[in-house]
């Protein structure tokens, strides 16, 4: 995969929804609906986005544009 850092947003409650989804969204930083968190652009990321697609928002932020922001 191509190096850079994923920007992963919490959208949707987890009320109802069940343990293993609530788990991986844990397991993804998120705490609250709005809550963003970045994470390292790793297959096994990107396989829990997959899990939650519709409980959370991602987008690609390339590491350069990371360091120019001075995070």
């Amino acid at each position: 995969m191509a190096e850079g850092i994923l920007r992963i947003t919490q959208r949707r409650s987890l009320i109802g929804r069940p343990q293993d989804q609530r788990a991986t969204v844990r397991s993804l930083g998120l705490k609250r609906i709005r809550h963003t968190v970045e994470q390292p652009d790793r297959p096994e990321i990107r396989g829990m986005l997959r899990k939650v697609p519709h409980l959370v928002d991602w987008e690609l932020v390339s590491a350069a544009e990371d360091e120019e922001a001075g995070r």
